[in-house]
C-alpha cells in the first residue's frame, strides 16, 4: 500500500514540471509582443524595453525558466505589473471566495448526481430513469453563464429570494455566506450534476447486473442494501474518477460564475489580468488552478486503495 501510494506522489513531480514549464511559456507563446500590447499605443521605444526587463524577455528562455522555477519553490509568484503587488498577496485576498464556491458546488453537487444516478438504474426504463436523463443533457447542453443569468433573474431580481450578486465572507456568518453562494453554486454544479449521474446511472446498471447482485436479492436483502452496500461500494471507483476529473469543470466554470455573480474570487482575478495582459498574476493563478487540479486526481488516486483492495498491491 505504501508503495502505490509513495509511486502516486512521485509521479506528480514530472507532471507539475511538465505544468510549470508550460504556464511559464505563457509570456512567449502568446501572439505579439507582451512588452508592447501591456505598454499600449502610446508607449515609447523606453518604455517597452523597460517592460521587457520587467518581464525577462531580454533574457534567455532557459535562464529566466530556471530563475522563475526558483523563485517557485520558494512562494514567490512574482508581482503583478499593474498593481505592484506580489501575486501571493492577490491571490491570498481572493482564494476565500473561489474556495467556498467550488466546496459548495461539489458538495451540493455529489450529494444530488450520486442519489439520481442510482435512482435512474434502479427505475431503468422507467419515467424517473428518463426524467433523469432529460435534466441530464439539458445540464450539458445550456452553457454555464445561460443557467447562471436564468438563475439571477427568476430568483433574485423576479422572485428577490436571494441575492444577485456579490460574496459575503464566512467571518460575517454561515448563513449570509451560503446564502450568496445558492445561485452560483446551482449554476457551476448543472454540468457536473449532470456529469456524475450519468456515468453513476452506467456504472450502477453494469453492476446491478452482475451475479452477486441477483444472488443478494434472492437472499432477501432489502432495496436499500442492494443499492448503497453493495452495488454503490462496487461502482464508486468509476464514480469517484469522474468526479476528480469534473474538479476541472468546476475551475473552467469558476470563471464565467464569478464573473456573472460578481465573486471577488480568482476566476475575476483572472480575467482582469488577461484583459489587461498581467501575465505574472495569469501564469500565478494558472499555476494555483494546475497545482490543485493535480492535487485533487492524487486524491482520487490514494482513494483507490480504500474503494478496492486489489489497487494496493
Amino acid at each position: 500500500m505504501l508503495a502505490y501510494a509513495g509511486r502516486r506522489v512521485l509521479a506528480t513531480i514530472p507532471v507539475m514540471a511538465v505544468v510549470a514549464l508550460f504556464v511559464f511559456s505563457l509570456l512567449y507563446i502568446a501572439p505579439g509582443d507582451p512588452a508592447a500590447i501591456i505598454a499600449g499605443d502610446q508607449a515609447t521605444p523606453d518604455d517597452i524595453a523597460r517592460i521587457r526587463a520587467t518581464l525577462g524577455l531580454d533574457r534567455p528562455f532557459l535562464v529566466r525558466f530556471g530563475e522563475w522555477s526558483w523563485r517557485i519553490l520558494q512562494g514567490d509568484l512574482g508581482t503583478s505589473i499593474f498593481t505592484a503587488l506580489p501575486v501571493t498577496a492577490l491571490i491570498r485576498q481572493r482564494i476565500e471566495p473561489t474556495l467556498s464556491l467550488m466546496v459548495v458546488t461539489l458538495i451540493l453537487s455529489v450529494g444530488v448526481a450520486v442519489p439520481l444516478g442510482v435512482a435512474a438504474a434502479w427505475k431503468a426504463g422507467t419515467l424517473v430513469d428518463r426524467l433523469v436523463m432529460t435534466l441530464a443533457v439539458l445540464g450539458f447542453s445550456v452553457p454555464v453563464f445561460v443557467i447562471s443569468y436564468l438563475l439571477a433573474y427568476v430568483f433574485a431580481l423576479e422572485l428577490e429570494w436571494l441575492p444577485v450578486q456579490g460574496y459575503t465572507p464566512i467571518a460575517s456568518g454561515l448563513w449570509p455566506w451560503f446564502r450568496n453562494l445558492i445561485l452560483p453554486s446551482i449554476a457551476l454544479g448543472s454540468v457536473y450534476v449532470a456529469l456524475i449521474a450519468r456515468i453513476t446511472r452506467a456504472t450502477m446498471l453494469e453492476v446491478l447486473a452482475q451475479d452477486y447482485i441477483k444472488t443478494a436479492a434472492a437472499k432477501g436483502v432489502g432495496s436499500r442494501g442492494l443499492l448503497f452496500v453493495h452495488a454503490l461500494k462496487n461502482a464508486a471507483v468509476p464514480i469517484v474518477t469522474v468526479i476528480g476529473l469534473g474538479i476541472a469543470l468546476l475551475i473552467g466554470g469558476a470563471v464565467v460564475t464569478e464573473s456573472v455573480f460578481v465573486i471577488p474570487g480568482l476566476g475575476r482575478l483572472t480575467v482582469d489580468a488577461i484583459l489587461r495582459r498581467d501575465y505574472p498574476v495569469i501564469q500565478g493563478v494558472v499555476l494555483l488552478f494546475s497545482f490543485c487540479y493535480v492535487l485533487v486526481n492524487l486524491g482520487i488516486d490514494l482513494t483507490y486503495m480504500l474503494l478496492d483492495p486489489r489497487i494496493r498491491y
